[in-house]
């Protein structure tokens, strides 16, 4: 049997105390410590500003659209859901090309949905006339949509492509003729032994987009929504499939790379301006 006297106990814990203040005290200074180093100063720099008439290779805005696309989808859920709790969407573009010479945009891309439901629990506890139990959960699901535009109007006119072209050509060979012919005659044509070409291929520009805003305004409806089974309260059910009506609303800027003319006269500092 270990014996501790009162004095011990008190030692012990005053230590303890003690070493707990350390503690805190070097916490405290490490947060001092880093949340210096955390402070900072910046001196603005002004740029330096070739004067005169550059040539400059920049994004040109082609044009700018207004995109409606109709979406009818059916999404089927892994489970029976109670009801919808929320949607989340976000429009991925995977393709947008504007078809060189032509006017056609060609656009593509899906919706990503996140949806989040509730889902009868029996687990929890079984329903009654009253209430029921439910867990809520997530699915994911991506809604594809794709469509063709026309541009009817460009703001800047695309550089067109250059096509490639190959081009054969020849050499006059003259040859003496086999025996049998005269000696001053010569046989004059190509040599088929030869080949010779000249080969020009173009590396074009190609448009591209940037997607600058989306609207999405939906219409989801259950199409097998059915009791639940044994006792419920009035007006409830379950469905596992959704079916859902969308206009999706795009906006879309069209842009090329092209060589412009800039003209610069000044680098003066009055040329800065305050952002309020």
């Amino acid at each position: 049997m270990v014996v501790y006297h009162a004095y011990d106990v008190i030692i012990m814990i005053s230590g303890g105390a003690h070493m707990s203040e350390e503690h805190k005290d070097r916490d405290q200074a490490e947060c001092q410590i880093s949340a210096q180093n955390c402070e900072c100063e910046s001196t603005f720099h002004h740029p330096h500003v070739s004067i005169g008439k550059i040539t400059a290779k920049v994004p040109v805005v082609l044009a700018e659209l207004s995109l409606k696309v109709h979406v009818n989808a059916l999404i089927t859920f892994p489970e029976p859901v109670l009801e919808i709790k929320d949607i989340k969407k976000t429009v991925k573009l995977t393709q947008c090309r504007l078809l060189l010479p032509t006017d056609q945009l060609f656009v593509k891309g899906f919706i990503r949905k996140n949806i989040q439901y509730a889902s009868p629990c029996p687990d929890i506890e079984t329903h009654t006339d009253k209430s029921i139990a439910s867990d809520i959960h997530s699915y994911t699901v991506d809604v594809p949509f794709q469509c063709v535009t026309e541009i009817k109007k460009f703001l800047t006119c695309p550089v067109m492509p250059e096509t490639n072209h190959r081009h054969e050509f020849d050499f006059l060979v003259s040859k003496p003729m086999p025996r049998g012919y005269p000696e001053k005659d010569e046989m004059q044509s190509s040599d088929l032994s030869q080949f010779h070409q000249k080969s020009v291929q173009h590396y074009n520009e190609l448009p591209f987009c940037e997607l600058i805003s989306s609207r999405i305004i939906e219409w989801d409806e259950a199409i097998d929504r059915r009791p639940l089974p044994n006792r419920s309260p009035i007006g409830e059910g379950v469905f596992t499939k959704v079916e859902e009506k969308m206009v999706v609303d795009l906006a879309i800027k069209v842009l090329q790379k092209q060589q412009i003319r800039v003209s610069s006269t000044t680098n003066d500092h009055e040329d800065c301006f305050d952002c309020e």
